[in-house]
Order: structure tokens, then C-alpha cells, then sequence
């Protein structure tokens, strides 16, 4: 029982993890021993993400612009090349847009929809055999989506394809757990929310307060707040958890009073 969290030696890629939710969990996950592999799109960040969380433990950088299928493959190729088993995958790379409904563009639709739906289920479909390598009924590999709170209620920004592409992320992890339950690999969500990031800058600077005053536990999440989850998640206290959505949010989804 003294190891039940523990997840040293394990090898990880979390998409997006040069900043945000995907760098809170890589700094979690590199403290405590797990090979972590990072992507993000900017080559720049990405690099000196990695180059930091170095300094506490093994983090390699991959850059990659996984909108797109040659993205998703070079990525997909470069891990292969270092790796012949991936125990976790954590899928957290992902866009926002928020816009007036009377000016919202197809464009931003289908942008979203792309890289926090579509782009995931390719890259985790492309990654099943390394998945399958590091998999057994012991010890399954893992799936970790990252979706959001807006996902499981109705936000009051203009982010009109967000949510829905959220929603659609712990979907997706739903099925993706019924589908692979068989091949010993878990499938679930993390949906966040208020978390001190590049993406929720602005949310902060102009509804920061109202947020936190309507939290149940009256602050906004913390960088240990997101690894914690995560790594219960990678390790084996949570090896008979498959298709469960997790709020992190302080309460406010769960613990919210009507009156």
C-alpha cells in the first residue's frame, strides 16, 4: 500500500505542456520520477519548459503542431524513435475563442473542435501500440483528457465552441475507456477549473473575483492542485478507474449551493 502512488519509471507525453495545465502536471510528474515527454506548437516555449523541468528530472521537449496530420505524425515518429512503451498520455493541448454570437466565425469553430477534439483521438489512436506495450491487467496504461468545467456547465463567456468541444473531450474518454477497456488501458478526464494560466488571463483580469467568491473554497487552483489528480491518476491507486470525468474546481460544479 506504501506504493500505491507511486509512478517513478513510468514514461509520459502530455500535449500543450510547455505552459498552463500541461506544465503543472509535467512539473508534477517529473518530481516524482516519470520519464515526461512535452509538445507544444511554439519550439521556443517548448525547449525552455523542458530545459527547466531538466533541472528537477528528466523532461524531454518534442515540438509539434498537432492541428494537423503531419503534425500528429511527427510527433507520433520522433516518440517511437525514443520509445518502445508509453505508460501515460496526456491529452491536454488545446484553443479557446470567445467572440459575439452575431460574429462568430466558422473558421473559430472548426479550429476549436480540431485541436481539443479531433487532434486527440488521432494522436491517442496513433499511439495505441506504445500504449499497448506498457499495458497490463496490473497496471494499465492511462489516458488522461484534459476537459473543463465549461464542458459540464454553461459558461457565461462568448466561447460559443468551447464548451461543447469540452464536453465532447469527456465523451470522448468515456468511449475511449469502454473500446480499450480490453486491451488494459484507462481512458479518463480531468475538467479544471480556475487555474492561473496564459489561456484564462483574461477570465482572471475581469471575473477573477466573482469566480473565486462563488467557489465553494473561495480560491482559484494551484499548480499541485492539477498534478495531484494527474498523478493519482497515472498511478495504481487509480488502476480500477476508467471513464470517470474529474471536476477540479474548488467545488463549483459539485459542492455549489442553490440559494
Amino acid at each position: 500500500m506504501k506504493d500505491l502512488f507511486d509512478v517513478s519509471g513510468k514514461v509520459a507525453l502530455i500535449t500543450g505542456g510547455s505552459r498552463g495545465i500541461g506544465e503543472m502536471i509535467a512539473e508534477g510528474f517529473v518530481t516524482h520520477g516519470v520519464k515526461t515527454y512535452i509538445s507544444s506548437r511554439k519550439a521556443e516555449a517548448c525547449d525552455a519548459t523542458a530545459a527547466r523541468l531538466s533541472e528537477i528530472g528528466e523532461c524531454i521537449s518534442i515540438p509539434a503542431d498537432l492541428s494537423a496530420a503531419d503534425g500528429i505524425g511527427s510527433l507520433v515518429d520522433a516518440l517511437r524513435s525514443r520509445e518502445d512503451k508509453l505508460d501515460i498520455l496526456v491529452n491536454n493541448a488545446g484553443a479557446t475563442w470567445g467572440e459575439p454570437i452575431e460574429d462568430f466565425p466558422e473558421s473559430a469553430w472548426d479550429k476549436i473542435m480540431t485541436i481539443n477534439v479531433k487532434s486527440p483521438f488521432f494522436l491517442t489512436q496513433s499511439l495505441l501500440p506504445l500504449l499497448e506495450n506498457a499495458a497490463s491487467a496490473e497496471d494499465p496504461a492511462r489516458i488522461i483528457m484534459i476537459g473543463s468545467i465549461d464542458g459540464l456547465n454553461v459558461s457565461a463567456l462568448p466561447t460559443f465552441s468551447y464548451g461543447p468541444s469540452k464536453a465532447a473531450v469527456h465523451h470522448l474518454a468515456r468511449t475511449l475507456a469502454a473500446h480499450l477497456a480490453d486491451r488494459h488501458i484507462t481512458a479518463n478526464a480531468i475538467a479544471p477549473g480556475l487555474f492561473p494560466s496564459h489561456m484564462t488571463a483574461h477570465v482572471i483580469d475581469t471575473m477573477g473575483d466573482n469566480i473565486i467568491a462563488g467557489t465553494p473554497l473561495k480560491r482559484h487552483g494551484r499548480p499541485e492542485d492539477m498534478a495531484g489528480v494527474a498523478i493519482y491518476l497515472a498511478s495504481k491507486a487509480a488502476s480500477f478507474v476508467t471513464g470517470a470525468v474529474i471536476p477540479v474546481d474548488g467545488g463549483l460544479t459539485g459542492a455549489k449551493g442553490t440559494l
